[in-house]
Formats: structure tokens, C-alpha cells, sequence
């Protein structure tokens, strides 16, 4: 019998970590990009980030959401990797191959290269940024409010709002820096 219980209870937590993967698997793997730039050590991040959980869903109590708690752990374990060494905190973005010797490209496409690269930069400055301010904008893209943010960083709403608040600007000034405006 107890048996039994226990292989109901460890299939409920299958199928529970089943939908958890389903549900936040792109979150996740957007949050690791925003820690690592390398493929191959992104993929590691987020196997690394559902053994986390994997581990964590067994004492998970419900006190929060499961979007909070799951951003609780990724950003912890991303951190932590970040903090070991393990992870190179900073690539510079590979940059446009060179056109030279190429047809002149048309305005739509010299404007979806420019958008790349603007974003291929901010991904550069937000992992050139220290783990905690990391995390707050990486929270705050993914579109959670101060208060979920202050929830997962352990940081006040207003402690989270005068440092998003800084770091936008900061971020701002470093892309036109690099952007050459």
C-alpha cells in the first residue's frame, strides 16, 4: 500500500514538473540568454535551472505562484553560476558579418540588422551588469511588477523601483554610448 502511494505520489509529480517545463520553458530559456551569451552554455544554465526545481517541487508549498517561485529558483541557481566563475559574465555580440563587395542592401533590411544589433548590445550590457541588477531587469522585461520582483529578489517594492529606475538609465546611456548617438 505504501508502496502504491508512493508511486501515485511520484507520478502526480511527474506530470506536475511536465506542465511546470510546458508552461515556462520560453520564460526560462529567456531568462538565460540574459545570463549567458554562449549557446551551449545557455542550454547548460536551463538544464541546470529544471534540476532546481525538479529537486525544489517535492517542498513546494504554495505560498506563492508557480511563476514566482520558479523565477525565485532560475534566478538563484543563474546567480550562484554567475557568482562560481563557472560562466563567462560577459560576450560582446559577434558583430554583422561585413558587407563589403555585396549589393547595397534595401532600407528594410539595413533596419532589421539595426534592431538586431541594438538588441544584440542590450543583451551585452544587461550580462555585463552585477547578478541582483541582472535579475531586476531581466524581472522587469519578463514583465513582472515591483511588488512579484521584491517578492522573488527578497528587495522592498520601492528598493526594487529606485533601482529599475537607475538601471534603465544606465542601460540607456551605455547603448547610446555603444550605438555611437
Amino acid at each position: 500500500m505504501s508502496n502504491a502511494r508512493s508511486k501515485d505520489h511520484s507520478s502526480a509529480l511527474d506530470a506536475r514538473f511536465a506542465e511546470l517545463v510546458d508552461e515556462f520553458s520560453s520564460p526560462i530559456a529567456r531568462l538565460a540568454r540574459g545570463y549567458e551569451a554562449d549557446e551551449s552554455r545557455r542550454l547548460d544554465l536551463q538544464q541546470e535551472i529544471w534540476t532546481a526545481v525538479w529537486r525544489a517541487l517535492p517542498a513546494f508549498e504554495g505560498r506563492s505562484s508557480h511563476r514566482t517561485w520558479i523565477y525565485r529558483i532560475a534566478h538563484n541557481v543563474a546567480t550562484t553560476e554567475a557568482l562560481r566563475g563557472r560562466r563567462d559574465r560577459l560576450k560582446r555580440a559577434t558583430p554583422l558579418e561585413s558587407v563589403a563587395g555585396r549589393p547595397e542592401p534595401s532600407r528594410d533590411v539595413e533596419r532589421a540588422a539595426e534592431g538586431r544589433e541594438a538588441l544584440l548590445r542590450l543583451e551585452a550590457s544587461v550580462r555585463a551588469l552585477r547578478p541582483l541588477d541582472r535579475q531586476l531587469v531581466l524581472l522587469f522585461l519578463e514583465g513582472f511588477e515591483r511588488g512579484e520582483i521584491a517578492e522573488i529578489t527578497g528587495l522592498s517594492p520601492e528598493n526594487v523601483s529606485v533601482r529599475l529606475s537607475r538601471l534603465r538609465a544606465e542601460l540607456a546611456q551605455s547603448l547610446r554610448k555603444e550605438g555611437g548617438s
